[in-house]
């Protein structure tokens, strides 16, 4: 299969360019008026910009949207090493190139609205309203479920060592395995995306793979992940309250691979933000612009237009 896989609703982008960030290459996705007002879209680790090919057109009947595939992800750059600190700094980048005059408005999905998040924090200036969707940390560590599991609480000494260990062994591994068909990643994703279609996930493997000689290899580098760093899960939302642009939290309600995190959880981590309105997605999980692309838009449209 050469030729992109056809899902009702999906669009890909109209535009795609590739923008230097401190010397690492991102490639931006752009769909809508490129005169219009910008949305600037920030996707989840693992994931890759194609994934709000469902919500992007709705979101550029009114705005130029923008959507970044994050370092190491999709049509972007591997690096050598990546941090979180790099990954807020290249959306501070990009919307200091699409709205340095008049702002844009910042969507981020789970890793991808911590990102969003932190940067509206650091660059307030160049955001008007801030949506995070489903990005709100993971659940207080579950010490008994991580023993049985066999991993380490993260932040710990054994976190990290554990983090060195696989960076050391990563130093010769230069590219994934290949599958030999399009279906295996497609399974191997539904193990971790279980609510998902088949037909959907057939979709956005073809974009988040490529294909050689010897079989499907998945675009995201291996070693994506910015690592263990010196993090704990009750510090998440504390650099919350440095906020200055109202947020809107989407709250999906359904179990998932991810979540949903605690209710109290959820109220203390948002409880940081100076200016939230809250919204929950009935009968959605973790990926609501994947499950339900249109009430997300009219959502989002709602807000960013009040």
């Amino acid at each position: 299969m050469h030729d992109a896989p056809e899902y009702p609703g999906a669009v890909a982008a109209e535009r795609h360019y590739d923008f230097d960030s401190d010397g690492q290459r991102l490639r931006l996705h752009e769909w809508g008026d490129p005169h219009a007002a910008p949305v600037v879209l920030c996707h989840g680790l693992w994931d890759h910009a194609h994934g709000f090919d469902l919500l992007a057109p709705y979101l550029a009947e009114r705005y130029r949207v923008i959507a970044i595939d994050t370092r190491g992800h999709g049509d972007s750059a591997w690096v050598d090493s990546y941090t979180w600190p790099h990954a807020v700094y290249d959306v501070v980048r990009v919307l200091q190139r699409v709205a340095a005059t008049r702002g844009a408005h910042l969507v981020g999905h789970s890793f991808g609205g911590g990102l969003a998040t932190h940067a509206a924090c650091v660059a307030p200036e160049l955001v008007r309203k801030l949506v995070n969707i489903e990005g709100f940390g993971p659940d207080a560590p579950d010490e008994p479920r991580l023993a049985a599991a066999g991993m380490p609480e993260p932040g710990s000494l054994a976190a990290l060592r554990a983090f060195l260990d696989m960076r050391r062994k990563a130093q010769s591994f230069v590219e994934w395995r290949p599958y030999a068909q399009l279906s295996e990643l497609v399974a191997r994703r539904k193990r971790m995306n279980p609510r998902l279609s088949d037909a959907w996930l057939l979709y956005f493997c073809w974009h988040g793979s490529r294909r050689s000689a010897d079989g499907w290899r998945w675009k995201v580098d291996p070693n994506a992940g910015v690592g263990p760093g010196p993090f704990k899960a009750e510090w998440v939302g504390r650099n919350w309250i440095h906020l200055k642009r109202p947020m809107l939290a989407v709250i999906a309600d359904q179990k998932d691979s991810w979540g949903p995190i605690k209710p109290a959880l959820l109220d203390q981590r948002l409880g940081y933000v100076p200016d939230v309105e809250r919204a929950t997605l009935p009968g959605t999980g973790h990926f609501p612009h994947m499950e339900e692309p249109r009430a997300t838009a009219e959502l989002l449209l709602d807000y960013l237009q009040a």
